[in-house]
C-alpha cells in the first residue's frame, strides 16, 4: 500500500463517527419490469464523517493537526470502527475460535486474516490487513498456539506465519481472533472549520474512506 502511516486516528473522535459499509450495485429494469442487478465491486468499501465524533475544541484541534500531517489525502492511516473492530461479536471477547482463515496441507505456512459476514445465502469474506498489534489469538484444530513461539503476525499485512515446526498438518482447520483497524485516508484536502458554527453547535464536516492494497 503506498503511502500509509502505521498511526491510528484519534480514538475519541472516531468512535463518534457516523457511517459505515458502501455497495456498489447497478440496476437494470427490463421492459417487463423485471430487474437485472450486478454488482460492480466484490468488497464493499467503508467511510465516515468523522464530524460527528468532534464534541470540544481541543478535539478539533488535534484532528486538524492529524489531518496535516497525513497532508490531507495523501497518507493512509488506521481507522478503529466502534461497531466492527473485532472477530467476535459485539460484547464479547476475541477468541481463537472466531473465525476460519484456512486449512493446513503440510506445507503453508503464511495465512491471511479475514472475517465472515452471514453464512447461509451469500456469506462474505472480509481481507484484515490491519490486525491490532498483540491481538491476535490462533488455535489449529482446535488447539490454541502461541505467537512468537508457533506463529508470528504481521500487523500491517494481516498475515499469519507459522514456524517450520509448527505448520498446520493437512485438513488441520486453521481459525483466529483478532482486534483490528480499517486503512483509510481523508476524503479531502480542505478542512472547513467555522468556529463561530462549531460554538453554536455545528460541526465541521471529516470525511473518511476506506482504502485497499
Amino acid at each position: 500500500m503506498a503511502a500509509f502511516h502505521e498511526i491510528l486516528f484519534p480514538l475519541e473522535v472516531a468512535l463518534g463517527a457516523s457511517g459505515g459499509p458502501e455497495r456498489l450495485t447497478e440496476v437494470v429494469t427490463t421492459a417487463s419490469g423485471r430487474e437485472e442487478r450486478n454488482s460492480r465491486l466484490s468488497d464493499s468499501r467503508r467511510r465516515w464523517d468523522a464530524g460527528y465524533g468532534v464534541k470540544t475544541l481541543a478535539a478539533l484541534a488535534e484532528v486538524v493537526a492529524f489531518f496535516e500531517e497525513r497532508r490531507g489525502r495523501l497518507y493512509g492511516f488506521r481507522w478503529r470502527d466502534r461497531l466492527d473492530h473485532s472477530s467476535a461479536p459485539p460484547g464479547m471477547e476475541a477468541s481463537p475460535f472466531d473465525q476460519v482463515i484456512g486449512t493446513g496441507d503440510g506445507t503453508r505456512a503464511a495465512y491471511r486474516l479475514r472475517k465472515a459476514y452471514g453464512a447461509l445465502h451469500a456469506p462474505y469474506a472480509r481481507a484484515i490487513t490491519k490486525p491490532v498489534a498483540g491481538s491476535a489469538r490462533v488455535a489449529v484444530d482446535g488447539l490454541e498456539r502461541i505467537e512468537g513461539t508457533h506463529f508470528s503476525v504481521d500487523a500491517t499485512t494481516g498475515e499469519i506465519t507459522f514456524s517450520a515446526a509448527a505448520i498446520p498438518p493437512a485438513a488441520a482447520v486453521v481459525t483466529a481472533g483478532f482486534s483490528f483497524d480499517v486503512p483509510v485516508r481523508f476524503d479531502t484536502d480542505f478542512l472547513e472549520v467555522n468556529l463561530s458554527a462549531f460554538a453554536a453547535g455545528d460541526i465541521p464536516r471529516i470525511p473518511v474512506i476506506e482504502i485497499r492494497e
